[in-house]
């Protein structure tokens, strides 16, 4: 499938998509880089080979900013607010990049924050630069709200009192706080975060296809009341039980050395023989 933005770069290897976001100055999310990301999403949800997708930024200072405050205040306001029968147009683009049936990675190395911290908070991971990722929720301190998930997201992922505290205060959440508090899966010096990002990808596109996506679906469903999400886990387990990709693979892990004292001491190199030695190439 091909890619064609003007603020986005989108560079295929393979199961791997990695995109990159440049929108100068700063990275700010206006209207032009909304509607590239609300195309992009669904062109990534429809690509059928595709498994990872990394997002980073062509600016090692901002990730993605915030939200255009001008495009904010162009809003119409002259009628009273009504509760919406569907999601907005931004928590549904949120809400594609979370459920799709793709793994999303964020390379945070610099600023991110408001509509772009929440985009990010909707990713299945997030990785930072140590002394330099910087968190910033700055809705509250200019009067509304982060009404982009922020308030229902942020509380799920880093837990309520550490959201009201970032939400309310307009303070920055440096890296090393972010990774405590689970924001940020781990932390990277500058030089080491791209290497970590890009083989972590590789090494997940190169297993059973089926087995990614599936574990992505039962994950998204630890929201839900446990007996609902144990009783989903072992439907979503049996499935994969009769794909060829998982008998294949159980079958070869036997051969390799799985279940011996030696290749239990290394089953991390186990797993990644048994990933796809054509996932990694172009």
């Amino acid at each position: 499938m091909a890619y064609d933005f003007k603020l986005l770069t989108v560079e295929r290897l393979d199961r791997v998509a990695t995109v990159t976001i440049d929108n100068p100055p700063v990275n700010v999310i206006t209207m032009a880089l909304l509607a590239e990301l609300d195309r992009l999403s669904s062109e990534l949800k429809a690509d059928p080979d595709l498994t990872v997708v990394v997002m980073k930024s062509a600016d090692p200072d901002f990730f993605l900013a915030h939200f255009d405050v001008a495009a904010i205040l162009e809003r119409p306001i002259g009628f009273e607010p009504q509760r919406d029968a569907q999601l907005k147009p931004f928590h549904a683009l949120c809400e594609r990049f979370r459920t799709m049936n793709k793994i999303i990675i964020a390379q945070i190395e610099g600023r991110v924050g408001g509509g772009g911290s929440e985009l990010s908070a909707s990713f299945d991971m997030r990785f930072g630069v140590r002394g330099k990722t910087k968190v910033n929720q700055m809705e509250v301190p200019l009067g509304i709200i982060p009404g982009g998930t922020g308030t229902q997201r942020l509380p799920r992922l880093i837990g309520r009192g550490r959201a009201m505290e970032l939400i309310l205060s307009g303070d920055d959440m440096d890296a090393e706080t972010g990774e405590r508090w689970g924001y940020l899966n781990r932390i990277f010096e500058p030089d080491e975060i791209g290497s970590f990002v890009e083989n972590l990808a590789k090494r997940i596109a190169s297993f059973p296809i089926p087995a990614v996506r599936q574990a992505k679906t039962s994950v998204n469903q630890s929201g839900r009341p446990l007996l609902e999400g144990l009783f989903e886990e072992a439907y979503l387990f049996e499935q994969l039980l009769r794909t060829d990709e998982a008998r294949k693979n159980m079958q070869r892990f036997l051969e390799i050395g799985g279940q011996t004292r030696e290749g239990e001491l290394r089953v991390n190199d186990l797993n990644a023989e048994l990933g796809d030695p054509c996932a990694s190439e172009d």
